[in-house]
């Protein structure tokens, strides 16, 4: 159905019948065939702005005009004094940063107003955008593809050196100044470690001696493992993680995961790693004093096979800094990130984490910023 359109004229004679000549509102609606409603506001325009009602051909009356006027005015010095705010350094700047500038925020913002603020042209803009791009963009433009390709791939958690090397990799030549500029302008920030001041302080343990001495170096294969574990909140209670780590190439050997945090937590770990990698003729287990470490169970367990017992004094981090260290990037870069509805959900995560990330993908800055597993392919080779 096609709407109805009214002349000036046709409205102002609708209101003189009830006005001047004494016609009742609804007489008059029956005559023009009109809606009660539509002729009553008609009667509220005229008596308003006798002279300036219903202006017709999309005009405005005087009044309206002047408002909207005042409101486009207000709205350009708004403008005026933001756009200088966000496009801070580009007065100095060339014109091509400019453009960018206009470019990126084209639909905030009317392009005449910022090319003005900015002192650039506003044909010179639309020549500009109308331009083939330079070799020089369009290489940096593909550097901050594989940028966001490293970035993303690492779950956002890569910084700088990390996804350097990750470019280096895929054949593109570069620096790491250049990767650090670029991550910048595009947003590209990973998640910064908490980073607390460790306490050094404690007593010997009375189970066995540190024997590891913070010595995280060895002769042969799976001679000295580290072990630890963590716990995790999900909606159905916590979720305990234990995990053991070979110190040589930061690489986790065996973990497992329990609602219980009890001594088959942390003795499923290393017979996992038992499993996996076999164990040296001299092993060495090290820990911290956990009730779980220090039990009947797990005591007996390393007596089975042969493995020493070492220990950190009690509050004491550093001597077992490369476990503390990987239970830090793995809560950094994964499960501080995430709201766990199950222990499952949880399970899956830190599963996908060792063995999908961190173990054959995760560059080491230890390592020469090389992944555990490729470490030791490396180390195998020589």
């Amino acid at each position: 159905m096609t709407r109805r359109k009214f002349s000036r004229e046709f409205r102002i004679e609708a209101v003189k019948l009830v006005t001047e000549r004494g016609v009742t509102v609804a007489q008059a609606c029956r005559d023009r065939e009109l809606a009660e409603s539509v002729l009553r506001r008609w009667m509220r325009e005229a008596a308003e702005a006798p002279a300036s009602a219903f202006p017709g051909n999309g005009q405005q009356c005087a009044e309206l005009a002047e408002i909207a006027s005042l409101k486009k005015e207000v709205a350009k010095l708004k403008a005026e004094r933001d756009i200088p705010k966000k496009g801070r350094g580009l007065l100095r700047a060339g014109s091509d940063m400019s453009f960018v500038f206009v470019a990126r925020h084209r639909h905030i913002w009317p392009v005449s107003w910022m090319c003005e603020v900015l002192g650039v042209s506003r044909s010179g803009f639309h020549a500009w955008l109308k331009r083939p791009i330079s070799d020089r963009a369009a290489y940096y433009a593909k550097l901050v593809r594989a940028i966001d390709k490293s970035f993303r791939a690492s779950d956002r958690t890569y910084g700088a050196r990390r996804v350097w090397r990750d470019v280096l990799e895929d054949g593109l030549s570069c620096g790491l100044h250049r990767i650090e500029r670029l991550m910048r302008e595009n947003a590209m920030r990973a998640r910064p470690r908490w980073r607390g001041k460790p306490k050094d302080d404690g007593e010997r343990s009375v189970i066995a001696d540190n024997i590891l001495a913070r010595d995280f170096e060895a002769d042969r294969p799976n001679q000295k493992w580290l072990a630890d574990f963590t716990d995790i909140w999900t909606a159905e209670g916590w979720l305990y993680v234990a995990v053991v780590l070979y110190p040589v190439s930061r690489r986790i050997v065996g973990w497992s995961m329990k609602a219980d945090r009890d001594a088959a937590l942390v003795m499923d770990a290393p017979m996992m790693a038992v499993w996996r990698r076999s164990k040296a003729d001299t092993l060495l287990h090290h820990s911290d004093q956990g009730s779980q470490y220090t039990s009947g169970q797990f005591q007996r367990l390393l007596l089975d096979h042969g493995i020493t017992c070492s220990t950190s004094r009690a509050g004491n981090v550093r001597e077992n800094s490369a476990m503390e260290s990987f239970l830090l990037s793995m809560k950094t870069e994964r499960t501080a990130r995430k709201v766990y509805w199950t222990r499952d959900t949880a399970r899956a995560d830190v599963f996908d984490y060792i063995e999908r990330l961190y173990n054959p993908k995760r560059r080491h800055s230890k390592l020469g910023y090389l992944s555990p597993m490729a470490f030791e392919a490396r180390a195998m080779k020589t």
